[in-house]
């Protein structure tokens, strides 16, 4: 028995820190694009020529819980894989797969179980009858459990429904849910229980992207039981919103879906579609849809030549409030489209956060630009802004090789969010991490960034500093859904080659490992002041620009304007600014073009950022 204390794997204080100074991104890398070739459905090439590498693992061996050769965790989004239960007991899926000489024919769910004093061993068979992959994991009943996979390549087509009443112990309960009748098979399913005890399930799929159904290659489909599956209403229901008339089809594993109480939420998008919301309050009857990010291009694709664009990338993840409240973090890229095909840009650098509260964005090809140099960009450092690849060793160059493993999002993404009761937010997302890299390509790391209400957020933290995972790949991180105040938990994959060997690098399969970290923090702990501020928009500026203040603690600012000579040439005294976001102008019509720096003080705390007036 592999050994756990709960939540001593890692203390934040112990840590790696990071300033949120964002380093220089050369334009090497900003417009380095790549042919989007990536086909999911079917990847499993021949293999047998692959032989692993190496075996052996560089991990603390307290901290795993399963391991793996099958190491394509998703194509995008991750599906909800960690749940921790309210007497601290913990269950994880993940796709298992050993058998690498014959196509992995016992590739399946791995499950492990943390029974309050430890994990249990390795799994080393799967739990499902046959062939699948891609679970998804969820509570279910007043002490039970819940998964759903979709097959695969083998006697059956659909998805694979495993529950039992008892978490952790007992024979699971296998049933086969069928898709619609042309075509039968679903995939990359998701799915999510509520209503009082768990006892609604909630399930979201795809039909098959290379199959023409109900005028789409690739229908999102959705489904709800209030009986533990015996019945659906609806079974395999279709959303108008989602219809043909709007989409010409989704792509796999680029959609969420969570659940709370009677609040049910899907989240969908990708560099070919909208970033939507489809919401809905009444256990799953109604959805209500907003459109967070409308696509430049409806349509997009079909070798219809395009601008370059900013876009969310296909990684994203949603939680709900204990007031009903839907939290968004999204990946973001760039992409274009030419005779050739569709093109997205693998060093395109950023993390996005959206709450319901706030505007959405529109379709302005740089509005989601995560850039301070655009001339246009609705996201603000700090407060939409709130992700990118860190400036570990401090000289203000982002010093990578540029030669990523390829999981067809940006260099900061696959993000996940979570919420405590009392509105606390923590944020994980994977991330090139520059000093560390195998000679050819660069590695990924876990960071971390909280917010106490979404507003302003604190330091980064490198969850994967340590020397055992210094020269790891960190990737597919899945968040628990329940947090409180002091503690979260994460699981994800790791081994010692980026990318994958199923597909984008095709790299040769080694052993990959899914270690578990229970993380001790306090999102009231990781503030260097208890103020930040964005960068002004517009940047460059004429006659007048903005700059937002978020403060945790109510006082008297002022904000001051000097030139690159370091004279004053503006002082503006804001007054007392409340708690929260503070929205401040300037006038800057009587400042002469060039470049300037803003400093905003509350008493001895001072923080300076560069603008340019034109």
């Amino acid at each position: 028995m592999k050994k756990l204390l709960l939540f001593s794997l890692a203390i934040i204080i112990a840590l790696a820190c990071i300033s949120q100074k964002r380093p220089y991104i050369p334009g090497k890398f900003r417009n380095y694009s790549i042919l989007l070739d990536r086909n999911p459905v079917n990847s499993e090439d021949d293999i047998n020529e692959k032989l692993p590498l190496n075996q052996k693992s560089m991990l603390d061996e307290e901290a795993i819980v399963g391991n793996t050769y099958y190491d394509n965790q998703s194509n995008s989004s991750m599906q909800s894989r960690l749940h921790v239960f309210d007497d601290g007991t913990m269950g994880v899926v993940f796709t298992y797969g050993i058998d690498i000489y014959y196509n992995f024919l016992d590739r399946g769910t791995g499950y492990n179980y943390f029974n309050g004093t430890g994990w249990g061993e390795y799994p080393t068979a799967r739990i499902e009858t046959d062939r699948t992959g891609w679970p998804a994991y969820a509570p279910y009943g007043e002490n039970g459990e819940i998964f759903v996979s979709h097959a695969s390549a083998g006697i059956f087509d659909g998805l694979f429904i495993e529950k039992r009443e008892n978490k952790g112990m007992g024979d699971w309960g296998e049933m086969i849910f069928e898709g619609p009748t042309n075509p039968p098979d679903l995939l990359w399913p998701r799915i999510a229980t509520g209503g009082v005890d768990h006892s609604i399930i909630f399930l979201l799929a795809l039909t098959h992207p290379a199959i023409w159904y109900q005028g789409q290659y690739g229908a999102l489909v959705y489904s709800r039981s209030l009986d533990g599956g015996q019945s659906w209403q609806p079974e395999n229901g279709s959303f108008d919103c989602l219809g043909p008339d709007y989409y010409s089809g989704f792509d796999g594993d680029t959609y969420d879906m969570v659940a709370k109480d009677n609040i049910v939420a899907i989240l969908y998008g990708c560099p070919s579609y909208d970033l939507g919301l489809l919401k809905s309050t009444d256990a799953g009857q109604s959805f209500t849809q907003t459109i967070i990010w409308e696509h430049p291009y409806p349509f997009y694709g079909g070798g219809n030549p395009t601008d370059t664009f900013y876009c969310a990338d296909g990684a994203h993840h949603l939680a709900i409030d204990s007031e009903g409240l839907v939290h968004v973090v999204f990946g973001i890229n760039r992409s274009y489209s030419n005779a050739a095909g569709t093109y997205w840009f693998p060093l395109v650098d950023g993390v996005a956060y959206w709450n319901e509260n706030r505007p959405v964005f529109s379709n302005d090809l740089n509005a989601l630009c995560p850039y301070a140099d655009c001339e246009y960009s609705e996201l603000v450092e700090d407060y939409s802004l709130i992700g990118w690849a860190q400036d570990v060793n401090q000289n203000g160059e982002w010093d990578i090789l540029g030669e990523p493993g390829l999981y067809y999002v940006g260099a900061s993404s696959q993000p996940q969010i979570t919420i405590t009761e009392y509105g606390g937010i923590r944020v994980v997302y994977s991330s090139l991490t520059e000093t560390f890299n195998n000679g050819s390509q660069d590695y990924r790391h876990l960071w971390m960034r909280t917010s106490p209400n979404g507003d302003f957020w604190g330091t980064f933290h490198d969850l994967n500093s340590d020397v055992t995972q210094a020269f790891d790949e960190c990737v597919f991180p899945s968040i628990a859904s329940y947090s409180n105040e002091d503690e979260f938990n994460v699981v994800y994959q790791s081994d010692n080659e980026p990318g994958t060997a199923m597909g984008g690098d095709m790299d040769p399969y080694t052993e990959n490992l899914i270690r578990f970290q229970g993380l001790i923090t306090s999102t009231g702990d990781h503030f260097q002041q208890s103020f930040s501020v964005s960068q002004n928009f517009p940047n460059p500026a004429k006659d007048l620009t903005t700059i937002l203040i978020s403060v945790n603690i109510p006082a008297e600012f002022c904000v001051e304007i000097d030139n690159v000579l370091g004279r004053r040439v503006l002082d503006i005294n804001t007054g007392v600014l409340h708690s929260g976001i503070n929205n401040i102008p300037l006038d800057i019509g009587g400042i002469n073009e060039g470049i300037y720096f803003y400093t905003v003080c509350a008493g001895e705390n001072r923080i300076t950022k560069k603008m340019m007036v034109r």
